[in-house]
């Protein structure tokens, strides 16, 4: 088997990693030359049949030896092609990456950038990878809304939950069984609780809005960009390779806070989807940059934004702020939220002038929301 074609193969096994399932392209090659050494090849191979593997069983797998394996692994880990850390049971574990939602993309561009001659390299194949795949955005709004009942959501909405006008909350949390009676899931629904849950914190950069900053294209929401964080496992995994730096909560709180007077929408991360595990990161996601934001939005919620009629003026606050769309000016003059579309992220609620929104407590739903051209 040729270079080239040990490339291909190694491609074929990072692209088949993770959700959505990425097409091998000559693209997507060019960036795995780019992040892989040719010698870290036959590595990458030995993963081709399990995607998560001990050291001994990276061994058999690979025919490789320990110190070659530690060598390599560490290597692949600093470029965002591998995780290695210890499991629950204390035993090392190496795990090979996707491409993205969460892997190669995001450590490439969560570590504060350079602008080397490389980075600008990746940047520009990710863009060409990305934009290869925006014939998706030709799908006719009603079939994409049927093909995306299929999506899991990749993340959940944690709620702003003050009024930034008053400094009133905006929550109502309902003290009784929502519906969730088998296998009941505790959510973590505030963030400065998510923040005390943790001891260990890592901060780095939005990778969509670095990876955009590349391309000459700003963010036009915010200026902030070190303001995604990482926890416990993860965290140390981000910082010993560099990607993120460890903070203590008070600076975590005090980033927070920052995102929220930007209008930024605190979304969770749970392993493999799962939000009954334990939250990996929380990334503070803006509507023009942030993948799972500007285009089609698949979202675990559980709050839900109410206008009091009473209190609306029909200053279009809450709608101008609204990332995916979910609050309209009514024919009262009242704005009407749409409950299908609403994330209960409470952007709404914190910018609304008169402290006219609240937000109602729900049971978990999974939010779609297509874009209408």
């Amino acid at each position: 088997m040729n270079l080239d074609d040990r490339y291909r193969q190694a491609a074929e096994i990072i692209a088949s990693e993770g959700f959505p399932k990425m097409q091998v392209t000559d693209t997507l090659i060019e960036i795995i030359k780019e992040l892989v050494k040719e010698e870290e090849i036959d590595l990458i191979l030995a993963f081709k049949e399990k995607r998560s593997q001990s050291l001994d069983q990276l061994k058999e797998s690979s025919g490789f030896s320990e110190d070659l394996i530690l060598e390599q692994t560490s290597s692949l880990a600093r470029k965002g092609v591998i995780f290695n850390q210890p499991n629950s049971k204390g035993t090392l574990v190496f795990r090979l990456l996707p491409l993205a939602n969460v892997g190669i993309f995001e450590y490439t561009f969560m570590k504060k950038l350079t602008y080397s001659e490389q980075e600008k390299r990746l940047a520009a194949l990710f863009t060409k990878l990305f934009e290869a795949r925006s014939a998706i955005r030709q799908i006719p709004p009603e079939k994409m809304a049927e093909i995306i009942k299929f999506i899991p959501p990749p993340d959940r909405t944690v709620p702003i939950r003050t009024n930034r006008a008053t400094g009133k909350p905006t929550v109502i949390e309902i003290n009784e069984d929502l519906g969730q009676t088998e296998n009941k899931i505790l959510l973590t629904k505030d963030v400065k609780d998510l923040i005390e849950k943790f001891d260990e914190i890592a901060v780095g950069h939005c990778f969509c809005r670095q990876h955009k900053d590349t391309q000459g294209q700003p963010c036009k929401q915010t200026d902030l960009r070190e303001n995604c964080f990482t926890f416990g496992k993860s965290a140390r995994f981000t910082t010993e390779n560099s990607f993120m730096r460890m903070i203590d909560k008070e600076e975590a709180l005090e980033i927070l806070l920052k995102s929220e007077k930007d209008g930024l929408v605190h979304k969770a991360y749970h392993p493999n989807f799962d939000i009954s595990k334990d939250e990996t990161s929380v990334c503070n996601c803006c509507k023009c940059c942030c993948g799972n934001s500007a285009f089609v939005i698949v979202n675990v919620a559980n709050f839900l934004a109410q206008v009091d009629p009473d209190l609306c003026i029909g200053c279009e606050t809450c709608a101008e702020r609204c990332h995916p769309g979910a609050i309209k000016l009514g024919e009262d003059n009242v704005s009407q939220v749409d409950e299908n579309l609403c994330l209960g992220c409470g952007v709404c609620a914190y910018f609304c002038p008169e402290n006219a929104i609240q937000l109602l407590e729900t049971p978990p739903r999974t939010v779609r929301v297509v874009p209408q051209r």
